[in-house]
């Protein structure tokens, strides 16, 4: 046996020996927050009155039954603007110069979803995906990391960036201009959504919007742009046939709980701590609508219905820029600036939620050092809402329990060392 499987092999039977005792702690905390029943003081859960619901779903209904054919294709955001008065489309422009701008990269975007948020506290959807984007940035640079790419060739890491960055990029082109134009009606002093059709937005939005206006339900607008949202990737990405063959119906995209691609966390104190704790939640098929959707909907109760998540979330929001890396959620753990060349060969460095002593913190680069910007073709501008299977997605949602995810976290990252260091025996 060669010095470095005799290594490999002794560095992966330390990594097991010490698994019992980590996997023993992370069972305690799972079982310990089951036993504790009792919510915490001040949650709420998220509500929607039934009438404000019926009345939404009687405008889409009668939009249903008055569309001919099945398949209902938007008229054309260009022969819209054809018909529209100057003022009207001076504004359409001004939303879409903005939207292409902040529309380069995940970190942009991010940001932009805050600062909608900052400027209109009542778009609850802007933070939950500022939070949720947050995410998915260090999603994509976990691919240039020093873990992943031990367990990925570069062309499968090229193509699963791709799709987070494609799902990011469809979702911001379709919801951000729907915030713009919010936030130009307030300027204006009246609904302005009957331009919706010039973003090539879904009929769906349109009576959720006016009814927003009128009754500034953010928990149903929040829901709504949820629904929307999803179905709106759901054709685009999850169900298109290239996806589907490159990432969607792949054993690595199957094993998406080993790559974390399915958590979302939102941290629950000021940053700079080295423990951190962390609300979140785990969607088991990232690839069912249904799922998403309701994942997308009990993030948003955690959001907003927990006071420790809330107030934490929004602290951390202020206070740390996003740049797409894992440092800045754990500073205690990764760094932005490798301090050593990137090994050939992978040295263990965890020791459960810990570093080894001597151990280098993990590579975790920015966003703009891990890829380049991206160019997208203009996406399909078809419309899902075609008949009523998203009516049983509009209604009210409870704050999950348990929420609080910080062993889950680390015992994620724990499991992907194991992955990296099995390999490393096994070459």
């Amino acid at each position: 046996m060669s010095i470095r499987h005799s290594s490999g092999w002794k560095q992966l039977a330390d990594k097991i020996a010490g698994a019992p005792l980590h996997l023993l702690r992370y069972l305690q905390s799972k079982l310990g927050a089951l036993l504790l029943d009792e919510k915490e003081p001040g949650t709420e859960s998220i509500a929607v009155s039934k009438k404000v619901w019926a009345a939404v779903r009687t405008q889409l209904l009668d939009m249903l039954n008055s569309a001919s054919g099945e398949a209902a294709v938007l008229e054309s955001a260009e022969q819209f603007r054809l018909r529209l008065r100057a003022a009207d489309l001076a504004l359409v422009q001004e939303i879409d110069e903005d939207t292409k701008r902040l529309n380069r990269n995940n970190v942009t975007r991010t940001e932009a979803y805050y600062h909608s948020f900052m400027r209109c506290p009542e778009l609850h959807w802007a933070l939950l995906a500022h939070m949720v984007s947050r995410n998915g940035g260090w999603s994509m640079t976990d691919l240039k990391g020093d873990l992943l790419p031990h367990l990925m060739d570069s062309a499968k890491a090229e193509t699963l960036f791709q799709f987070l960055e494609k799902a990011n990029w469809l979702i911001f082109q379709d919801a951000y201009p729907q915030l713009l134009l919010y936030e130009k009606s307030r300027k204006h002093g009246r609904s302005l959504f009957y331009l919706l059709p010039a973003f090539s937005v879904s009929r769906f939005m349109r009576p959720i919007w006016e009814s927003f206006w009128e009754n500034r339900s953010s928990a149903m607008l929040t829901i709504g742009l949820i629904i929307n949202e999803q179905h709106y990737i759901e054709q685009r990405i999850l169900q298109d046939e290239y996806w589907k063959q490159q990432v969607v119906d792949t054993l690595t995209f199957k094993v998406q709980s080993l790559l974390q691609l399915n958590q979302v966390f939102f941290p629950m104190k000021e940053i700079g701590q080295r423990d951190v704790p962390l609300a979140g939640l785990i969607v088991e098929q990232f690839s069912s609508l249904e799922e998403r959707i309701e994942f997308g909907k009990k993030l948003y109760a955690m959001l907003f219905g927990i006071p420790s998540v809330s107030e934490g979330a929004r602290r951390f929001a202020q206070a740390r820029r996003h740049t797409g890396s894992r440092a800045d959620y754990w500073p205690h753990l990764f760094a932005t600036v490798r301090k050593s060349p990137a090994a050939a060969v992978y040295k263990r460095r965890l020791d459960g939620e810990r570093l080894l002593e001597d151990a280098e913190p993990f590579y975790s680069p920015p966003l703009n050092q891990a890829w380049p910007d991206q160019r997208h073709p203009e996406p399909d501008r078809s419309d899902w809402f075609i008949n009523t299977s998203a009516f049983r997605y509009m209604r009210s949602v409870e704050p999950p329990f348990p929420y609080e995810m910080s062993d889950e976290a680390m015992f994620g990252l724990n499991k992907i060392e194991l992955a990296v260091l099995a390999g490393e025996a096994l070459k």
